[in-house]
């Protein structure tokens, strides 16, 4: 049963939620909690855990696009650009961003994708980094993985306005212009 009723004597709050004048045996706590009670559950950020290097048939890769359904781009270390898809036991519990650092397993019949298996925390990465297991490269805590001649696929080049030129030489500089209307 979802829901147990509760009767109290003294007409005031059950479990510390206000009746607002329902009768006590109609109020209703809730057994089990709803989908934000679970999530907050079994939170252990603050914990530290062991610290996982790469074994045979896997990479540490940096996220450089979030593709959406669960799939991302990452730049593998070995200088590789694979298509990884988010495992079902990190998804909607690990949240992986852009920048983020990654372990990836590779798949043997396919090498230019793999699946995320673990994320790396920015203290775990700088450690992997003073143990030699990542390049002195690897940009930590940074989302702008493109490198400072990339434009992170942005196709706009901006110029000067050349509005204000053309203006200033017709109208005989004051910046106004005239219409004929029976030239339109």
């Amino acid at each position: 049963m979802l829901f147990e009723a509760t009767h109290t004597d003294h007409g005031d709050a059950v479990d510390g939620v206000e009746d607002h004048g329902v009768a006590p045996e109609y109020r209703l706590t809730t057994t089990q909690g709803g989908k934000n009670r679970r999530r907050g559950k079994n939170e252990s950020d603050h914990e530290k855990r062991e610290l996982t290097f790469k074994e045979d048939g896997q990479e540490y890769a940096q996220v450089v696009k979030m593709l959406g359904n669960g799939r991302l781009e990452a730049q593998c270390f070995d200088g590789v650009k694979r298509l990884a898809n988010i495992r079902g036991k990190l998804r909607k519990k690990v949240w992986i961003n852009q920048g983020d650092i990654i372990l990836l397993s590779l798949r043997e019949y396919q090498d230019d994708k793999g699946d995320v298996i673990l994320k790396y925390t920015a203290d775990e990465a700088r450690s992997l980094k003073a143990y030699g297991e990542l390049p002195e490269s690897a940009k930590i805590n940074e989302t702008d993985t493109y490198g400072a001649d990339g434009d992170g696929d942005c196709n706009f080049e901006f110029d000067d306005d050349r509005d204000s030129e053309e203006s200033g030489d017709e109208a005989g500089g004051d910046g106004k212009k005239e219409v004929d209307i029976d030239d339109i």
